[in-house]
């Protein structure tokens, strides 16, 4: 490590690969970056009874052989590292109190980014006060637990759109309890003879006409291969949640057209009804024909400017 480079600490749990654009953009900014991807530690039961006391001991709260196991891994990968100008994290949730508080001795800064609701993770109000700053992309947690707004970022962007694309409609998701409401859009979109590329993760066995099913994953890599085939994008959001997932800021980066059943996007400075269609009702969804007909009208640079990745990184650093 070069000695005039301040070293910032990236732990995340980076199950899809997001957090990696973060690291390279504050590389580019001439920062060492050391991220810690506790997604990719493998951790191997010693036998059946281990496994099986871990599903009781962590149905219980009391404790999860895996996340002893991240805990320990990440205390050994830093052991060597005498300070850390800033220590960001991301999914914390899954880390001790102790790991914590044992990195944040070393570091000037510590910051911690939360791109869910916390109740959805609940554990997290357990740890909000051991970070200097907290971020959230959540509004309403942001007033009710006084954290710092901060949406997802754009890490992608093109100068210009194609001309002629495979899919009309895309969307790629994990089977959950959204999967009724896709469905519903699914439908909607073949009964309006709109070609569309649904595709639901899931170990299930399925059988559905207007969505594909998938038991492997897709890589970032191959998620934007799809994007750059389809010319509108589809966001389903998670019950009671208002923060904006990485399907709207894709769009953005891409100048693709978003269909959104997350209500609060109107709220945002680069909302434009032409380019984004709200469905308020699903059970009642109307999409107009003029929506899929026209085209995607740029937004203002200037609103785009603070979404990019390499301007959304400096106010974790700064």
């Amino acid at each position: 490590m070069q000695k005039n480079k301040k070293l910032i600490l990236l732990i995340t749990y980076d199950n899809w690969g997001y957090n990696q654009y973060i690291a390279d953009a504050l590389e580019r900014k001439s920062y060492e970056v050391k991220h810690i991807n506790f997604h990719s530690f493998k951790y191997k039961y010693p036998g059946f009874s281990h496994k099986a006391l871990n599903f009781f001991t962590k149905n219980l709260g009391i404790a999860n052989l895996k996340h002893i196991h991240y805990n320990e891994t990440i205390l050994n990968e830093i052991k060597n590292l005498k300070s850390i100008d800033t220590a960001i994290y991301i999914k914390a949730d899954f880390l001790s109190q102790q790991t914590i508080e044992a990195i944040n001795k070393k570091a000037s800064k510590s910051v911690l980014i939360i791109n869910d609701s916390i109740n959805r993770y609940p554990k997290t109000k357990n740890i909000l006060s051991l970070f200097d700053k907290v971020f959230s992309f959540e509004k309403k947690d942001c007033k009710k637990y006084n954290l710092h707004f901060k949406t997802n970022f754009i890490y992608k962007t093109v100068t210009k759109t194609v001309l002629k694309y495979k899919y009309k409609v895309f969307n790629i998701s994990s089977y959950d309890k959204r999967f009724p409401i896709v469905k519903k859009i699914a439908e909607t979109l073949y009964n309006m003879d709109v070609k569309s590329k649904i595709i639901i993760f899931t170990s299930k066995e399925n059988n559905d006409p207007y969505i594909e099913f998938s038991k492997c994953t897709l890589s970032i890599s191959d998620i934007n291969h799809l994007l750059e085939q389809s010319e509108i994008m589809l966001d389903i959001n998670r019950s009671n949640q208002q923060g904006l997932s990485f399907r709207v800021f894709e769009s953005l980066g891409l100048k693709k057209k978003l269909i959104t059943t997350n209500t609060d996007i109107i709220n945002y400075d680069f909302y434009n009804p032409e380019n984004i269609f709200v469905i308020d009702d699903i059970e009642d969804i109307k999409i107009t024909d003029h929506f899929f007909e026209t085209s995607y009208i740029d937004i203002p640079q200037d609103i785009l400017n603070k979404y990019l990745i390499d301007n959304w990184v400096d106010e974790l650093v700064n």
